[in-house]
């Protein structure tokens, strides 16, 4: 098979063996997959595949047709549609993936649409209602708007009867992000003028803080799911005892089989409804063919998208 490989910090689109199913796994012939920030960290070295997980071949999710099944794997037949995150190796012709972390693919979503789905709406779903408990009538503040877990934060948020401001840096993508559900669509400089918020998803980094800091309010939860502005900070614990405010942060690609798993059945049930409904959707800025991988990794690092870039089969 082919797949995008990351030699010496650069990527190319190199041949590999085919990957074989083993126990309670499916064998995914790829028709998408999506590029997010920790592919554009990995390339960098900075942030390795965990075990058990292809270490040069980049990809968090996926989406494509079953065509080969483990020992044990019973949940999908062979051409099922599906879709799902993985711990690498997404990026390739073909992917294993235990079927316990696999979702169907929704009717409504296309393949560019599914291959940009898992990831970031799993982890917009989890960090602001399983981990921040969001509820409805609250103020949710999410940085970083314009990106695909951004874009999902504000359309879940907004889904669920929560009041979301969102912070984008560039003016010419605020309405875009306001067409997805946000209420108020912010430059970022001053933004904690504009609380109390009762979550803040923080999906740039240390450099927010302070700031987010001021602008929680009592009771408040802020979670860190995102540092590409920088991952060290000052922290005002005064400040953070004042409002009785909550600080935490996660990442969702090592976490182990269980617990992606229970992210997975949560998704089956409060989000992928909503796509097939039509009150979700997934904006897809750009798609580039697998074999032309590495311009899609510099349009991803130039930034001024809205939404996700997703990698597509070569045969369309």
């Amino acid at each position: 098979m082919r797949a995008v490989t990351i030699r010496d910090k650069k990527i190319t689109v190199e041949e590999h063996p085919d990957p074989e199913p083993g126990s309670g796994e499916i064998l995914v012939r790829v028709r998408a997959a999506g590029i997010n920030g920790a592919d554009m960290m990995q390339r960098a070295g900075m942030y390795p595949a965990p075990p058990g997980s292809p270490q040069d071949i980049p990809g968090l999710e996926l989406a494509g047709e079953v065509v080969g099944l483990g020992p044990g794997a019973s949940r999908f037949a062979e051409g099922d549609r599906v879709m799902s995150i993985v711990g690498g190796g997404g990026q390739a012709e073909l992917a294993t993936v235990h079927e316990r972390q696999a979702m169907r693919v929704p009717d409504a979503l296309d393949w560019p649409a599914a291959g940009g789905t898992p990831e970031v709406f799993t982890t917009a779903h989890d960090a602001i209602f399983t981990q921040a408990g969001l509820r409805p009538g609250e103020r949710l503040l999410v940085h970083g708007a314009a990106g695909g877990v951004g874009t999902a934060a504000v359309q879940l948020g907004a889904d669920a009867g929560a009041r979301v401001t969102a912070t984008v840096r560039r003016a010419e993508a605020r309405d875009a992000v306001a067409a997805l559900g946000a209420h108020q669509v912010l430059d970022p400089e001053g933004f904690e003028e504009h609380g109390p918020f009762d979550v803040i998803l923080e999906l740039v980094g240390a450099p927010n803080l302070g700031q987010n800091l001021k602008a929680i309010a009592t009771q408040g939860r802020i979670v860190v799911i995102g540092i590409g502005a920088g991952a060290k900070g000052e922290l005002n614990l005064r400040d953070l005892m004042t409002k009785r405010a909550t600080l935490r942060a996660s990442t969702l690609r090592a976490r182990p089989l269980e617990e992606k798993a229970l992210t997975a059945r949560a998704m089956e049930r409060h989000v992928l409804p909503l796509f097939e409904s039509g009150a979700l959707r997934v904006p897809v800025a750009e798609t580039h063919p697998l074999d032309r991988a590495e311009e899609a990794y510099d349009r991803f690092a130039e930034g001024g998208k809205v939404g996700k870039i997703v990698l597509v089969a070569n045969d369309g």
